[in-house]
């Protein structure tokens, strides 16, 4: 078993700002802000292998605007080498790497303007991965996306502009998500079905939303991970924030930050060649 977290390490102090606003955009900004987010997450890479945390989740916000219109810097050219070094780092080490796109890629939007801003933020996603050099399990994490009123239709548009608008490159890095509130473990499950897509469990989402037929959580989990192939190297899941005790593993009992009992997952299902996502940013190697 892996284990890491999501995008942000408040241990490694940051002067220098991960982003700026649109109408501030020029070349020049977007060449200094990217170098300065390429520096902080060498950083974060180094902690994380020193810690023994060899899973982790790049952020999103790398490269500002990368998929909005008017980013016209040819930015992985510019980049090419430094993403290339990051990459041979995150190989030696056996570092595993996610991303997650924002909860406005909906692929499976009525809207065709949004369904063209989420494909070019996906191909986004799977330029940093594919730059770095890494193969096709450096997964990219999305939900399904809405429901629109009629979840069935939304559930075949998610297919059909999945085989249709996505490049093989992406089709390759993506997987699905259980959510909260509107797909859950086994709608993810017939999506992967007719599709291929690997699914993520989600154990905080799988408390918020079940499926009703009872599948238990162990099942759940387990039919999750048997949606992997090789490819696809080790099935990823997310839970909620747990310690690495002298004993083994421990829960601190919170998911996102809400005090609620978290241990149980972890004693019920078997966690051998798993990568575990812990949804909270860190302060020190004592609260991972």
């Amino acid at each position: 078993m892996k284990i890491g977290y999501p995008c942000i390490n408040t241990s490694i102090l940051r002067d220098t700002p991960s982003t700026f606003r649109l109408a501030s955009y020029n070349e020049d900004c977007l060449v200094k802000v990217v170098r300065n987010n390429l520096d902080h997450l060498e950083k974060i890479l180094h902690y994380n292998v020193k810690n023994n945390l060899l899973f982790f989740r790049i952020s999103s916000g790398l490269v500002p605007f990368a998929s909005h219109p008017v980013c016209k810097v040819n930015w992985q050219k510019h980049f090419a080498h430094r993403f290339e070094g990051l990459g041979e780092f995150i190989k030696e080490n056996k570092i595993r790497i996610s991303m997650h796109p924002d909860q406005f890629v909906l692929i499976n939007s009525p809207k065709e303007l949004i369904v063209e801003s989420s494909v070019r933020e996906l191909t986004y996603h799977c330029s940093i991965l594919d730059l770095m050099g890494l193969d096709g399990s450096a997964k990219i994490q999305v939900h399904i996306g809405g429901a629109y009123g009629d979840k069935i239709l939304a559930m075949k548009t998610f297919e059909k502009n999945y085989d249709t608008f996505l490049s093989p490159n992406v089709r390759k890095r993506l997987v699905i998500e259980n959510d909260d509130r509107l797909y859950n473990v086994n709608d993810c499950l017939n999506i992967h079905h007719r599709t291929g897509i690997p699914v993520l469990f989600d154990s905080f989402h799988y408390r918020c939303y079940q499926s009703d037929d009872g599948l238990s959580v162990t099942n759940a989990f387990q039919m999750c991970c048997e949606t992997w192939g090789k490819m696809d190297g080790m099935p990823m899941a997310d839970h909620p924030p747990i310690l690495l005790g002298g004993a083994g593993i421990s829960s601190v009992k919170k998911i996102q930050g809400n005090k609620v009992a978290g241990v149980k997952f972890l004693k019920d299902i078997p966690l051998s060649g798993i990568l575990l996502s812990i949804k909270e940013s860190i302060k020190d190697n004592k609260d991972v």
